[in-house]
């Protein structure tokens, strides 16, 4: 009985010491306003190697940003894997008015993103992960704690989405070719109420992923983020992937929980309706039909 005992307290602290968090604080950045904080961040980025391909910043969450940056050996890793691991191009960084910096953990949301494949990028994620911290400062990690070995597998709770549920499809095209120009030209005119944050294109393997911005007043970003913690601003924004000629959006109630695990289910209840809104939007932008 004493083996039993102490073999559980082994594993229990063994799997406390494997978990995650989605996010690491940075350095404080000074600076009089937001676009020169950002500037600032963008410059110590591209001297560490990374290629900076957008800035968000939510009409609905004013004095908060985001940049989302790429690195050419993560991206030569994920078109050696190719299909749905395009999702995880963009790296993410969070920045708020009063100099507060976040960025995404790279492992944990690798982990989450390539799943069996992760070991095929591991190298290269952690590389970001040291060149991250060199730039930005490496703080202690935040937003919860995921299992590492849960999260090719993560849902928030039973009977909710994982990663390749059925409704992250938005519509099918005839072409991948077909599909790419649907999503540019739906972002280009600002179909409901989006817009385009970054893109990613890898046509010899028939995949891209766009960053989409939800600016609508009533059921954007804002009104959601605003309800959960718009300190999670290195979860924004939100993806939309093409796979050959179909265009997915990872489900709201896997992604949105990806992003703040910590979350308790009455904080989720209160955007209930977020997951169907969101599905609609970008059902919109991929060229499908939302209910």
């Amino acid at each position: 009985m004493k083996k039993l005992i102490l073999w559980c307290v082994l594993l229990c602290s063994t799997q406390v010491c494997l978990a995650l968090s989605p996010y690491f604080q940075g350095d404080k950045v000074p600076g009089p306003d937001l676009p020169t904080q950002l500037g600032q961040v963008e410059k110590k980025l591209q001297a560490e190697g990374f290629t900076v391909v957008g800035r968000h910043t939510p009409p609905g969450l004013p004095g908060h940003a985001s940049l989302v940056i790429t690195d050419p050996e993560m991206l030569a890793a994920i078109r050696a894997i190719g299909g749905s691991a395009i999702v995880a191009s963009g790296i993410r960084i969070g920045l708020q008015s009063d100099g507060t910096l976040s960025y995404m953990n790279p492992e944990y949301w690798y982990r989450a993103y390539l799943r069996s494949q992760y070991p095929v990028a591991q190298a290269a994620a952690q590389s970001v992960h040291r060149r991250l911290a060199k730039a930005l400062g490496e703080g202690a990690g935040f937003g919860g704690d995921v299992p590492e070995g849960s999260l090719a597998t993560y849902r928030y709770m039973f009977g909710m989405e994982r990663f390749d549920a059925a409704n992250s499809l938005l519509s099918t095209h005839a072409s991948f070719e077909e599909a790419l120009k649907s999503v540019q030209d739906n972002l280009s005119r600002g179909t409901g109420g989006t817009s385009r944050v970054y893109e990613v294109v890898m046509p010899n393997n028939k995949t891209a992923v766009f960053g989409v911005a939800m600016n609508h007043e009533s059921d954007g970003e804002g009104w959601w983020v605003g309800k959960i913690g718009a300190d999670h601003m290195a979860g924004l924004p939100y993806e939309l992937f093409i796979v050959d000629n179909k265009v997915y959006a990872l489900y709201a109630r896997y992604r949105i929980a990806l992003a703040w695990p910590a979350l308790g289910m009455g904080q989720f209840m209160r955007i209930v309706n977020a997951p169907e809104a969101i599905r609609s939007t970008l059902t919109r932008v991929a060229g499908g039909t939302a209910n």
